[in-house]
């Protein structure tokens, strides 16, 4: 093949060579460039915390749809691991590098997103948009859609199955995060519930790891019988195992919001399957990635919600759990 021309003289093969790499380079952030000469989507991932089952869910979800990451698509994680103020730099980050799509897991990533950008598409899950920046669930409008949590709504139902699963109960402390901007209307939701079953609730703030050990300490010096953890990511996912391993040496009952911290040792845990939600936003993502216009697809709400109880958890706390609450588990695990 002879060398390009530039103004009618041949250019020298390293100076077209170089003028390749730029081109090359030069692509814009949001396409990556693919070995067969075409370009890939890249997406960024921004959550409150890491959670290998939503992660790897949100992997088969996308594999599902054709997309092999590295190969016809790019996903490019960041977690802030309980710490929200990380957040906004996660999302400038996204939005310099140009990203197609930011993918945000909890309300704090999902508000941070909202706040940097209104042109990128947004799919949220496992959490909520803030007040006002959407149309209607139907028709969202804007940049963000997604699949929404009702976890506010779903504070008083944990609190009945704690009380139906400990009918003496009546101390409950209450592990919440007051940096998440959902927390006060959960907090609020929890004490509408309490005041109907009859529970006196202690609320320990978690505002960062290091308040985790004092909060099990003042609920062992207030004579808690039960915990609950409110949906976030400090208080539950950074965490892990922990959560469990206190709340049964401190001997409480405790109630989380998915299955997997029934799985990891807590009692019980009630909420929406997280890990198909995730499977399920890959499908928002490669709607987007087709033409789809965010504010045209429904935000979706989960119709479904699984109930967990650990057996051995409950066998260590030598409770009975009533056989009627048994029944109507999800989950019983041994």
């Amino acid at each position: 093949m002879p060398p390009r021309r530039v103004g009618g003289q041949p250019l020298h093969p390293i100076y077209a060579l170089a003028l390749l790499v730029l081109v090359v380079v030069g692509l814009p952030p949001k396409l990556t460039a693919q070995p067969g000469g075409g370009t890939v989507p890249r997406v960024g991932y921004i959550s409150g915390a890491s959670e290998t089952r939503r992660e790897e869910a949100f992997r088969t979800g996308l594999r599902e749809l054709g997309y092999v990451d590295g190969k016809n698509i790019v996903v490019e994680y960041r977690f802030a691991e309980g710490r929200y103020d990380r957040l906004p730099g996660f999302v400038a980050e996204a939005v310099q590098r140009n990203v197609a799509i930011i993918v945000a897991a909890t309300t704090p990533a999902i508000r941070a997103a909202q706040q940097a950008t209104q042109s990128i598409p947004i799919v949220m899950t496992l959490g909520e948009a803030a007040e006002g920046t959407i149309a209607s669930y139907a028709h969202p409008g804007g940049n963000i859609t997604g699949l929404a949590t009702i976890n506010t709504e779903l504070m008083g139902k944990r609190l009945e199955l704690l009380k139906e699963a400990l009918p003496k109960l009546s101390r409950v402390a209450v592990l919440y995060n007051p940096t998440n901007p959902i927390s006060s209307g959960q907090v609020r939701s929890a004490r509408e519930a309490a005041h109907t079953l009859g529970l006196q609730l202690q609320l320990l703030e978690v505002r960062r790891l290091a308040d985790f050990d004092a909060a099990f300490e003042t609920a062992a010096r207030l004579r808690a019988e039960a915990l609950i953890a409110m949906p976030d990511q400090l208080v539950g996912d950074t965490r892990g195992n922990q959560l469990a391993e206190r709340a049964l040496k401190q001997r409480l009952a405790a109630m989380g919001w998915s299955a997997g911290q029934a799985q990891s040792g807590l009692l019980m845990a009630y909420g929406p399957d997280e890990p198909e939600m995730h499977r399920r936003a890959a499908s928002y993502v490669d709607k987007i990635l087709k033409g789809a216009k965010p504010g045209d697809l429904p935000i979706e709400q989960p119709a479904k919600f699984s109930l967990a109880i650990n057996l051995k958890t409950a066998k260590a706390l030598r409770l009975t759990i009533p056989p009627p609450l048994l029944g109507r588990a999800d989950q019983l695990i041994q």
